[in-house]
């Protein structure tokens, strides 16, 4: 037998691909026209298509121009405020940028930390050598004013942010001091974040011990920590304080570390979420010899990565924690980049302690956060004494 000619087959095929072609191109163009399965699985999800569609009608129609990247930050921004969720944050390309020097331990500013305030920002530290503390700002401080804008009202981050900017550029601010209004430029410079501050102490005993601040849980910290624990034991301390008042959190996996400085095995924290598997985060090893006694010293402002440290000291019976409730965050977030430049830092999971405890208050609500051992406030009226530091002193002198 012989096959059959294919060559009006193969002629057909050849006329039929430019066609095919032609009318894949101005479908390409008219995607309206395609029938609807077809069109969602060839063009793209029609809420995709939907929100570009109206970007592209305010870019093209609205009476004044307006970058398209403005509106996309702008969306952007909104669908995360639509979570009503205080954790979660959308960063323009210029924010991101900042987020990542704060959590690198640098950021271009003029060198302090100040936290919301009804009037503006009170400044809580000063760094050493920074503009801030040549322009004569001092802790306690409030400053009430940006180039001539009021801060009364504004958030804590849009307030920092309008202080920030690059180095070598200038910011006019208004201060407070003593009830007295006075007015500074300063020169902005890229800043190092001092993260750990420690000392040498006595206790009522005689013994030495070592009062270490740790600022934040920026890449690196643990290392910068367990440098300063090492050398103030090696200088005669018979324990330490742990003093983590203030300290607002960072990277999670800084705090597994950080913990692990004092616990020498076993779970520091486990994590939950909807889009990942549940998982168990361990001590690395290498911890500090156990008969030396902790005190971890807290506030409301201990937050985050602090509250995991303090939260599974607390619950491997490691360290005593002394001072107030802290500040209750039960979830972490995550960082996906975009490709405009920005990221999304969104809550994708709730953390709990060793024993199972969540210091949340359900979800990203507020919780009670981490009980203190032993109650204690400092008194902000008396500047030149630290009575939560006392009672954690105390406190540490009776554990042996």
């Amino acid at each position: 037998m012989h096959p059959r000619p294919r060559q009006p087959l193969v002629v057909a095929l050849g006329l039929l691909a430019p066609a095919l072609l032609v009318l894949g191109i101005w479908l390409g163009g008219h995607p309206e026209r395609l029938p609807t399965p077809v069109r969602d699985v060839l063009v793209g999800d029609s809420d995709a298509r939907t929100v570009d569609r109206a970007l592209d009608e305010v870019h093209g129609q609205y009476y004044r121009p307006i970058p398209r990247g403005a509106l996309v930050d702008a969306a952007l921004g909104g669908i995360v405020r639509s979570l009503h969720d205080r954790f979660s944050s959308y960063f323009t390309a210029r924010q991101y940028r900042d987020f990542q020097d704060t959590t690198g331990g640098q950021f271009s500013g003029v060198g302090l930390t100040a936290r919301e305030d009804p009037r503006g920002l009170l400044v809580d530290e000063v760094f050493d050598d920074s503009p801030a503390q040549r322009a004569g700002i001092r802790s306690g401080d409030v400053i009430v004013g940006v180039n001539g804008r009021s801060l009364r009202g504004k958030s804590g981050n849009a307030s920092r942010n309008l202080i920030k900017g690059r180095p070598g550029t200038r910011v006019r601010l208004t201060i407070l001091s003593h009830g007295r209004r006075r007015t500074k430029t300063v020169q902005r410079a890229t800043v190092s974040v001092p993260v750990v501050a420690s000392h040498l102490g006595r206790l009522s005993d005689g013994r030495r011990y070592a009062d270490v601040a740790l600022a934040q849980f920026s890449s690196g910290a643990h290392g910068e920590l367990r440098q300063a624990i090492d050398q103030r034991l090696k200088q005669g301390a018979k324990g330490l304080v742990l003093d983590l008042r203030g300290n607002g959190g960072g990277l999670v996996e800084e705090a597994r570390l950080v913990a692990s400085i004092f616990v020498p095995e076993g779970p520091i924290v486990s994590t939950r979420g909807r889009a990942q598997p549940p998982r168990t985060l361990m001590a690395a090893g290498g911890a500090i010899a156990k008969d030396v006694p902790v005190v971890v010293l807290v506030d409301g402002e201990t937050a985050s990565a602090s509250e995991i440290v303090t939260g599974a000291l607390q619950d491997r019976h490691r360290a005593a924690v002394v001072g107030t409730h802290t500040f209750g965050k039960g979830v972490f977030q995550e960082v996906t980049t975009l490709p405009n430049g920005g990221a999304l830092d969104l809550t994708v999971g709730q953390y709990f302690t060793p024993s199972g405890r969540n210091l949340g208050g359900a979800g990203v609500r507020r919780g009670s956060g981490v009980k203190p051992d032993v109650p204690a406030v400092d008194d902000p009226h008396t500047p030149r004494y630290d009575e939560a530091l006392a009672v954690a002193k105390r406190v540490l002198a009776r554990r042996r």
